[in-house]
């Protein structure tokens, strides 16, 4: 076994290329989180133009330290374990170079960054939080969407442009019900039904500031036909919103010199929508993955085109047996970041979310 996944300790980029001089660098780092922004710091101090650090999300740690880097919608996933183990800590970021980029600020904070090329105009958002941290959940979470929705106003979107959220859910399990009648709400709204429903995962998670929700979000806006953003289905699983979970199995952005896939929180769930395995690890896992790589392959990719990924395990004693599965399968060389948390079910107990994409 590649002892460095084992002890998931490593650091891998992966880049796709816009136009012009343009890179997106996808960097996953795991284990100490001050030795990963070292490693950041290096790659931003590198020769050859501007870059921005995008993100990053901080994986895994009560520490929201940005190690004294412009960090522009940075995200704090703290998951579920007590203690801060290595091998739940980490740090994903993307790093823009060669292309027009803005800080996006509101209230002070820096909550992303807008960045275009020739064919798109794009932002990435992280860390957004409800204004009123004492307010039912259903209101906490309309507020998020409100917040992201006039972001995105700010430069010149809405929430149409939206591909792929992130809802980072405290206690997920005693309110997702909640959640999900809130964000049907909005997308009834904003008539989302009627167009793109964006690919997402919504996962249990603690948060720095205790409020029920925290998101992220990625929105493109096309310059024109040569760019187009649409919705991937999962060859071994019905749609979502079969059972009333509002969001897509995958989505695909096609640009003119690359395809890049985000495939959503993908969990032990059969073709009909229920729980698979109920109770056993080894087979909720293998389910999870099987339906990430018949995704893969739907789209002519595989687990070597991935840009990133995270695993997360509802407890740090199925970590073994994922491992065992990674070795057979060949993925010890994924960029993956570990993490605890709660599944959106409680009979889950474990979920990958992965992006991939092939310069063309």
């Amino acid at each position: 076994m590649n002892e460095k996944f084992a002890e998931n300790s490593f650091s891998k980029e992966k880049k796709i290329y816009l136009s012009g001089n343009g890179e997106l660098s996808f960097i996953t780092i795991s284990g100490d989180i001050f030795e990963a922004y070292k490693i950041l710091e290096k790659k931003l101090n590198a020769p050859h133009g501007d870059k921005f650090l995008i993100g990053p999300e901080i994986y895994g740690t009560s520490k929201c330290v940005s190690g004294g880097l412009n960090c522009l919608g940075k995200t704090c996933f703290r998951g579920t374990y007590p203690k801060e183990l290595d091998i739940f800590c980490g740090i994903q970021a993307c790093v823009a170079s060669g292309v027009n980029t803005e800080e996006i600020v509101l209230d002070g904070e820096k909550v992303g960054a807008v960045f275009e090329d020739e064919f798109a105009r794009y932002a990435l958002l992280g860390g957004i939080f409800p204004d009123n941290f004492h307010s039912c959940g259903g209101a906490q979470t309309m507020r998020v969407f409100e917040k992201i929705e006039a972001i995105l106003k700010n430069v010149g979107m809405d929430f149409s442009n939206v591909v792929r959220t992130w809802f980072y859910n405290n206690s997920i399990l005693d309110w997702y019900e909640e959640f999900n009648r809130a964000r049907d709400l909005f997308f009834d709204y904003r008539n989302i039904f009627e167009s793109f429903v964006p690919a997402s995962t919504g996962i249990g998670s603690k948060n720095i500031k205790n409020a029920a929700l925290m998101a992220r979000a990625f929105a493109v806006l096309p310059k024109s036909e040569k760019v187009q953003v649409k919705e991937i289905d999962s060859p071994m699983q019905c749609s979502a919103l079969d059972y009333r979970s509002s969001f897509s199995r995958a989505a695909e952005l096609l640009h003119p010199n690359f395809r890049y896939l985000l495939i959503s929180g993908t969990a032990g769930i059969e073709q009909k929508g229920e729980t698979a395995y109920v109770g056993n690890p080894v087979c909720q896992i293998n389910l999870a993955l099987d339906v990430i790589e018949a995704i893969l392959k739907s789209r002519e990719m595989d687990w070597s085109d991935a840009l990133r990924a995270v695993a997360y395990f509802k407890d740090i004693s199925i970590v073994p047996e994922f491992l065992k599965i990674a070795e057979k399968r060949e993925l010890c060389g994924l960029p993956c970041i570990f993490v605890q948390a709660d599944v959106c079910r409680d009979d889950l107990i474990f979920e990958m979310e992965l992006d991939a994409a092939k310069n063309t």
